[in-house]
């Protein structure tokens, strides 16, 4: 192929590969080089394998128990129920013996379609999806086109990690009169003994092929056992089947391996066009009532429903559970909970799906009397949320990371989030029974956390802001910011609920300093001499905080604290350097810095997120909401104010226009961006346009 042919080939592969931007492929599959995509429905989520048919992990949302990871807890890792194996003439699938082997997450109907052809007698098309109405269940569909006279061996695998205890295999057929229902379950004990887990799976047939294949099902030894069938085809034929497969623990319910085996068994009768129907359904209310499109640049609009996705997979409505940084995509710190949630993932799913955000900060309200614990452990008052939480609320950060008896704005970020709830949906109720217990506790945290030195010298010192490179240092920017912040907007909800004002917290919040270079640039912290920092820290004091407001100070920090971010550190103080530039009209320095908050980090094959570049814990879902951020509130102006979500941007507006009820801002965009549109913003389901001035 001459020069001219390859280039032409690499434009129209280039041109296909732009053009879905629901869709991102992985078809150079490297197995030593390969960093899985997570399918999840908030409450499971599925790592995919470079093997054929097989997943990496799969991952229980709201179960956490030691192992693994010394003395605190970790997320389990639960058994592995949806693997299976093929068998063609007798011979075993496996990476030795497929070509054109593709994987493609189709982020609208949220399933991972893998495609290959088996030593040239098959192809095989298998889409996995973990069920979105469903909320422990787990849907496999495989299509197997013969392209000779074959007979094929498909196998449903159960199998334990070694981390489980006290496995037990069992199997059982249900015999009905339309339906003869194969069940094959394990149950086993969790590290520790604490709860119990139960996985179940059984075959749907597709009724069109007939009568239903005879299963055999073989116990290879406790921690693996299987149920096959055999079927033989003719050449151009094509069999479907699916594997449905639910797991849970003694955690969500008191009888784990019965309600496994239920809810199998009532998604194996829904049968599979239902099952595909209902989990559609509810990715496309997701996607209807929440979702970014960038006209003119179906790559970075791409990249960005990439994140929505994630964030989307990782969190649910309706449940009290939260995000970690790597939300279900595996055992990274721990699944635990941190700072990360609050003010990194939940501004994005507040404005685009406010009861999704609603459950994370359920969350933090079921745990709000061991943070009263832990404050009155340490010596304060009120309400003193751990940096790292799991399962009952309490610290549950290793011992030797200062950061669990350090890191204390963590209680600000989460009464933060709490007034940014109230603000954006008007619902008192709520405030009056969740927001106000958490916003007082955290208040009279900040009272009783402040040596007070007189007027304008509320210290407070001996703590880990968000730089952690820097330890116990003195007033640290943006834990005094988060306090004052926290201190006033426990007195705004009071007022709200018509209770009195608290004197003391307005005098502690007056007298809480900022400290300042003598320039006028905001110092981090009481000794900060200008090192390098892990990530943002002061800047975070004019976004998102906005302490800071006059265009002058904002520019000064961030010409001071941007040249001194690591390389090393997590992306997202790119991300609020983008969303500050924007802020001051400079949207090509923005659009310039805002591919920093995730590109350098993509891993192969699919480009998911690790938290540094050149990292390798994927999927970074605290660095997928700060990107999403400066989409939101960067590119398009979106902030929370007392009146709800404002858009401002008034600093590079041009003009506006109105049609068919929908408002259009034309204003500067970054290069190649024709329109930047966002639907579903906030409780009313807003639609937000911004068109770029030139095109």
């Amino acid at each position: 192929m001459n020069k001219f042919l390859l280039f032409v080939f690499f434009l129209w592969v280039n041109h296909s590969y732009c053009q879905d931007t629901w869709k991102v492929t992985a078809d150079a599959i490297d197995p030593s080089n390969y960093y899985g995509v997570t399918v999840a429905n908030g409450m499971v989520g599925i790592v995919s394998s470079a093997d054929p048919l097989k997943v990496k992990d799969v991952v229980l949302n709201g179960v956490y128990d030691h192992y693994q990871r010394g003395r605190v807890s970790n997320i389990l890792k639960v058994f592995n129920h949806v693997n299976m194996q093929l068998d063609i003439d007798g011979k075993r699938v496996s990476r030795n013996n497929i070509t054109q082997f593709q994987q493609t997450l189709d982020m609208q109907q949220a399933e991972l379609v893998t495609t290959f052809v088996a030593d040239n007698k098959v192809s095989v098309k298998h889409r996995m999806m973990s069920l979105r109405h469903l909320p422990y269940t787990a849907l496999s569909v495989v299509e197997i086109t013969a392209l000779q006279d074959v007979e094929i061996t498909p196998m449903s695998v159960i199998e334990a990690p070694v981390h489980l205890q006290d496995v037990r295999n069992y199997y059982a057929e249900i015999d009905r009169p339309h339906a003869l229902i194969p069940l094959m379950t394990s149950v086993a004990k969790s590290p520790t003994g604490q709860y119990e887990i139960a996985a179940s799976d059984s075959f749907i047939f597709d009724e069109s092929h007939g009568s239903e294949p005879d299963i055999i099902h073989e116990d290879w030894d406790y921690n693996m056992h299987l149920m096959k069938f055999k079927k033989k085809l003719k050449k151009g034929e094509t069999y479907r089947f699916a594997v449905v497969a639910s797991v849970i623990s003694s955690a969500h319910h008191p009888d784990p391996h019965n309600e496994a085996e239920r809810l199998t068994i009532f998604a194996a009768l829904e049968k599979t066009d239902r099952l595909l129907k209902f989990h559609h359904d509810a990715w496309q209310k997701l996607w209807d009532t929440g979702n970014i499109s960038v006209e003119g640049d179906p790559s970075t609009e791409r990249d960005i429903r990439f994140a929505l996705y994630h964030l989307y997979s990782f969190a649910r409505a309706g449940t009290p559970y939260s995000l970690s940084p790597m939300g279900l995509s595996g055992l990274g710190y721990n699944g635990h909970v941190f700072w990360d949630t609050e003010l990194w993932m939940y501004p994005p799913l507040l404005m685009l799906q406010p009861d999704i955000a609603k459950s994370l900060l359920e969350y933090r309200f079921q745990r709000l009397e061991a943070a009263k614990s832990n404050a009155f452990e340490h010596g304060y008052k009120g309400a003193m949320f751990p940096w790292e939480s799991a399962a009952d609320g309490t610290e549950d950060t290793p011992v030797w990371a200062l950061t669990g008896p350090f890191q204390h704005h963590i209680t600000g970020c989460v009464a933060w989030a709490f007034w940014k709830y109230y603000q954006v949906t008007s619902d008192t109720i709520w405030l009056r029974e969740k927001g106000w217990p958490v916003l007082q506790g955290a208040a009279d945290f900040w009272a009783s956390r402040v040596e007070r030195n007189g007027p304008g010298h509320y210290d407070i010192k001996n703590v880990i802001g968000a730089d952690e490179w820097l330890e116990n240092i003195d007033n640290n920017a943006f834990t005094n910011g988060m306090a004052i912040t926290t201190l006033r907007y426990a007195n705004q909800a009071a007022k709200v609920l018509g209770y009195a004002q608290n004197a003391d917290w307005k005098e502690v919040a007056d007298n809480i300093p900022i400290l300042k270079f003598p320039d006028g640039t905001t110092k981090e912290n009481a000794t900060y001499d200008g090192v390098t920092i892990k990530q943002a820290d002061a800047v975070l004091l004019s976004y998102p905080l906005e302490i800071i407001t006059d265009a002058s100070d904002i520019q000064r920090d961030l010409n001071y604290y941007t040249p001194r971010n690591s390389p090393e550190g997590p992306a997202m103080s790119f991300a609020i350097s983008s969303i500050l530039y924007n802020r001051l009209g400079k949207v090509k320095e923005a659009a310039d810095i805002f591919s920093l908050s995730y590109k350098p980090n993509e891993v192969p094959p699919f480009g998911v997120i690790s938290e540094t570049a050149g990292g390798t814990n994927p999927y970074f879902a605290t660095g997928a909401g700060g990107m999403l951020q400066a989409v939101l509130s960067g590119f398009m102006g979106l902030t929370f104010t007392d009146r709800g979500i404002e858009q401002k941007i008034s600093s590079r507006e041009k003009g506006r226009v109105s049609f068919d009820g929908q408002e259009t801002v034309f204003t500067n965009l970054p290069t190649g961006w024709k329109t930047l549109k966002i639907v579903g913003v906030g409780t009313d389901d807003k639609t937000y346009i911004m068109k770029d001035k030139e095109k």
